[in-house]
């Protein structure tokens, strides 16, 4: 019998699937070709998706959390990943040029204010760029948060998870001679940027796999190899992240520049049970955020598609709608 037999399923708490009415790819300068859709409705409330990773890329599944007889919504596929071009590709790719996109976006299709919705390292890009422009965001929607903190980073990839998944561990490190072990981004970094394409494949299938085994609370098992191109941009993309600490002026920046957004509204939805990025971090996000509504998730993990995490971030879209006026969209 199947154990999930009974339980809710995601996709009954989302709204129908949708095309987009908009699809363009954007030059962003630099060499890289964005691309960005839009779909729902033209004169709705916009929010604009952040997808994770870095490297993840946008999904269909992605805009049916919100109404769309009632927002507009804007995803696009951030440098490097997904139907932006070149794929896989680092230069010229960080936190700051993300920011920089996001407003080229924002610009060009003549939104003043929006919603914004990430997950995992699209909440940590939601908050930066908030920081960054708090003029243009009447609300944050943020699930599975991720901080870019170095203690972040080692209870992930520094054997902390791995308490809990030895067998998954195994794998993921094993792959590492014993005496690089002790720096495993390092050690996977001159793997997934060695030149050789069938190596970067293979420790990029290997760096997604370790990721996607824990995403879940109901995985309990191995996790099928994702598809070359796409382990190699997520891998690469990832670790080139990860090694230069999100591109971040120093650690616990986020946290720091706080006071910054502290009047924008917000809701933190998290799973209580998130081997990915642990629920203190957002514990220690809503601490610092007065106008923050912190909900955690009980009996979910990391994924967006955990059928609490959804029906949540559903009930908070339409929360949004609610008080849109009082939101000053």
């Amino acid at each position: 019998m199947d154990k999930r037999a009974g339980q809710k399923s995601a996709v009954q708490f989302l709204y129908p699937p949708i095309d987009p009415f908009d699809q363009r790819v954007m030059d962003m300068g630099d060499g890289h070709r964005v691309y960005v859709e839009q779909c729902g409705n033209p004169d709705g409330l916009p929010v604009i998706v952040l997808h994770g990773g870095p490297g993840g890329g946008c999904s269909p599944a992605m805009r049916r959390y919100f109404d769309p007889s009632e927002y507009r919504i804007v995803l696009f596929d951030q440098r490097g990943c997904g139907r932006s071009r070149p794929h896989a590709s680092v230069s010229d790719n960080t936190t700051w040029h993300l920011v920089a996109d996001i407003e080229r976006i924002r610009r060009a299709l003549d939104i003043d204010r929006w919603v914004v919705f990430g997950g995992s390292w699209g909440a940590t890009l939601s908050l930066i760029y908030a920081q960054a422009h708090p003029d243009r965001v009447g609300y944050l929607v943020l699930r599975g948060v991720f901080l870019m903190t170095q203690q972040e980073l080692r209870w992930f990839y520094g054997g902390g998870a791995a308490q809990f998944f030895p067998d998954h561990w195994a794998k993921f490190a094993g792959l590492i001679p014993a005496d690089e072990q002790d720096d495993l981004i390092g050690a996977y970094h001159r793997r997934l940027f060695s030149g050789d394409m069938v190596m970067e494949t293979r420790f990029a299938r290997s760096w997604a796999a370790w990721e996607n085994a824990l995403a879940s609370i109901e995985n309990d098992g191995p996790m099928g190899e994702s598809p070359a191109d796409y382990a190699r941009a997520f891998a690469r993309l990832e670790n080139h992240y990860f090694t230069n600490g999100g591109f971040l002026n120093r650690d616990g920046q986020i946290l720091q520049d706080m006071p910054l957004i502290n009047h924008i509204p917000g809701t933190l939805v998290q799973g209580r049970y998130d081997m990915i990025c642990p629920p203190t971090s957002a514990w220690k996000l809503a601490e610092r955020w007065s106008r923050c509504d912190l909900q955690l998730i009980p009996l979910a993990g990391h994924a967006l598609s955990e059928p609490g995490i959804s029906a949540e971030l559903v009930r908070t879209t339409k929360s949004i709608l609610r008080g849109a006026a009082k939101l000053g969209f």
